[in-house]
């Protein structure tokens, strides 16, 4: 074998690498421009005159918006992204269009659950006829109830007291039947209301004075009253100056308009009635009860009616009695009675007077006083002799919505003392109002307690000053009279009104998880119970604002939130106002529904700021009325 140099070598070699790179690289080029000249010559071989548009055509998913353009010029589509592959959708429901027409012109002072025909229906015997007895769910209303033509926004307290517009409540019955007795009157375009009443011919005032001579009306120990039977509830009204405030209340149809008056004085009023079922008050409520000439059958159905008087009235409480059979030796030739007869009735009031345990403080002239006792100590001694009626067994004595009376002694809590005031004493007015009430204190109320009661009170004066800020006719002092609470919880709204010329009713919901009128009605304050599935007990157009707090979250599920609107409606006056709280979700329904009811409405932040999921929605009543007799028009304005 030759052998060559070892850098010979090397050199031969790296010449054939070039060479082959040199080859490799020919090569690809050739191949690639041999491509090239195929897929050019293809391409020209193709018919230039087919469009986008066309060749789309072929194809399901279509461009819709593409045109067809000449391929001289460019093609311009417009794109749209939408899907075109999905399942198909169920058909849509159709929204229901809300409509709350204006109600029938007669219809200007519904009240529901009080109509007059309907009542017809019901038992006569015990005046059941004369309960409440609600629509039936069919029977329902879905339209506004107007206010009677000319209406006009009511004289400021206290100038209300004594004067009311013709047109807001156009009855003159009462100036007839009562004309002797200094009721009412009617003056040109207004009534007046001179104080009177049957048993006080010399005015309310002058007949309260007589009452202050037998009993201390202004030492603030008595601060809440009821008055049964109450006309036009002038007592109530002059009361009011003693800083006693009354709940005064009479049926729809003993006298035409009697507690519509009442409310248009600026007076609190609601239509009731004794008869079968308790009254709509927790037991301790009220430290005065009152009758003028109320022809209640005080002594029949076993003292029934006394019985119930005595489950409202708090411990060491008076009821105080005018009219038939007081001073019967004195009235009974002009009461069409006889003598026998009238002593009768009064001996029978006395004896089941006595079965309660009052005490018979005093009878002057046409006055007579009762005080309950403080405790059932010396009551639960004599029930060994006086064995009628007995003590009620195990039943919730604040129980009061469509609850049965029944003739047993409602027992008062256990008291270790003859001077003990049973379930705890409470202070004299104004101190009642802020003093933690002793339902509250004794622990009674489960999960409420004497913090949280004053974190509660602290934080409605707080939320009150947010509403004046956002709501000129709520901080306009005098604007407004009569206020109602839907959801009071433990009075904290009224509370913090209470120096305002103003008077709240707090309704405690029948639905709520704690019953806390009880507690309301130890701060000094006065309300009642409301299912509000059902109308309220009361005239169109009897409250100038209505708050609303978490209302319609309490009712979700459990009735319709438009006929809760409606009612609300019914009892607003024109132009007056609704504070709304509750969630995010709940205030957009309600909105919704409010301006197909023409409200002017507009949600605004709660007020820890804007972040809150709660969230307030202010709503004011626009001004229209029933259509002036013989003008086809929709709205007018008073003159």
């Amino acid at each position: 074998m030759a052998n060559f140099p070892i850098p010979l070598y090397n050199l031969t070699t790296k010449k054939l690498n070039r060479l082959s790179n040199l080859y490799c690289l020919i090569l690809t080029t050739v191949i690639c421009t041999v491509f090239y000249l195929i897929g050019l010559w293809q391409h020209s071989a193709r018919t230039p005159s087919v469009s986008a548009g066309f060749l789309a055509a072929d194809f399901p998913c279509s461009l819709p918006n593409s045109t067809v353009k000449s391929t001289h010029k460019p093609i311009k589509t417009n794109l749209d992204f939408s899907a075109r592959h999905y399942a198909h959708d169920p058909p849509p429901t159709t929204a229901r269009v809300l409509h709350f027409p204006p109600c029938n012109q007669s219809l200007t002072e519904y009240t529901p659950c009080e109509d007059v025909r309907r009542s017809l229906r019901f038992d006569r015997n015990q005046l059941i006829y004369r309960e409440r007895h609600c629509p039936e769910p069919q029977e329902v209303l879905t339209c506004r109830v107007p206010a009677p033509h000319g209406y006009k926004v009511p004289f400021r307290w206290p100038e209300s007291r004594d004067s009311v517009w013709f047109a807001n409540v156009p009855h003159k019955e009462l100036t007839v039947e009562k004309k002797k007795q200094n009721w009412v009157k009617y003056d040109g375009d207004r009534f007046r209301f001179p104080g009177g009443g049957t048993m006080f011919p010399r005015g309310a005032k002058a007949y309260i004075d007589e009452i202050g001579k037998l009993i201390n009306l202004n030492d603030g120990s008595i601060r809440t009253a009821i008055d049964t039977g109450c006309g036009v509830a002038s007592w109530g009204a002059y009361l009011l100056s003693k800083n006693i405030l009354t709940m005064s209340f009479a049926p729809r149809d003993t006298h035409e308009a009697q507690v519509q008056f009442a409310l248009e004085r600026g007076v609190p009023a609601l239509i009731g009635v004794f008869a079968s079922n308790r009254l709509p008050y927790p037991s301790r409520a009220f430290d005065m009860a009152h009758c003028s000439r109320c022809l209640i059958p005080w002594g029949k159905y076993d003292g029934i009616y006394l019985t119930e008087v005595d489950r409202v009235l708090r411990p060491g409480g008076y009821w105080i009695l005018s009219g038939p059979p007081i001073n019967w030796e004195r009235h009974w030739k002009g009461w069409g009675r006889t003598r026998e007869d009238l002593k009768a009735e009064q001996d029978l009031i006395e004896k089941v007077a006595k079965s309660l345990c009052w005490k018979k403080l005093t009878q002057k002239a046409d006055l007579t006083i009762w005080q309950k006792p403080t405790n059932h100590i010396h009551c639960k001694i004599t029930r060994k002799v006086i064995k009628h009626p007995p003590f009620c067994e195990a039943r919730d004595p604040d129980k009061a919505w469509y609850t049965k009376m029944e003739t047993c002694l409602t027992p008062l809590p256990e008291a270790s003392d003859l001077r003990e005031v049973a379930g705890g004493q409470l202070p004299n007015w104004p101190k009642r109002l802020t003093s933690v009430p002793p339902r509250i204190r004794s622990g009674s109320l489960e999960g409420i307690t004497t913090d949280l009661f004053r974190e509660n009170t602290e934080l409605w004066k707080k939320r009150v000053e947010h509403y004046k800020a956002m709501d000129h006719q709520l901080a306009e002092r005098g604007r407004y009279r009569n206020l109602l609470d839907m959801n009071s919880f433990l009075g904290g709204f009224a509370a913090a009104l209470v120096n305002e010329p103003v008077w709240v009713l707090n309704v405690v919901p029948v639905e709520a998880e704690i019953n806390t009128l009880g507690v309301i009605y130890e701060r000094g304050l006065i309300g009642t119970y409301q299912n509000w599935c059902e109308a309220m007990s009361t005239y169109p157009r009897s409250y100038d604002f209505i708050h609303a707090d978490s209302v319609f979250s309490l009712y979700r599920d459990r009735c319709n939130t438009e006929h809760i609107l409606l009612e609300m409606d019914r009892i607003l006056r024109p132009e007056g106002s609704i504070v709304f709280r509750d969630d995010v979700d709940t205030v957009l329904k309600i909105k919704t529904i409010l301006e197909e009811m023409q409200y002017d409405s507009r949600i605004v932040d709660h007020e820890k700021g804007p972040y809150q999921t709660e969230k307030i929605l202010l709503a004011v009543k626009q001004y229209w009325t029933a259509l002036a007799p013989g003008l086809n028009q929709e709205r007018s304005r008073p003159s």
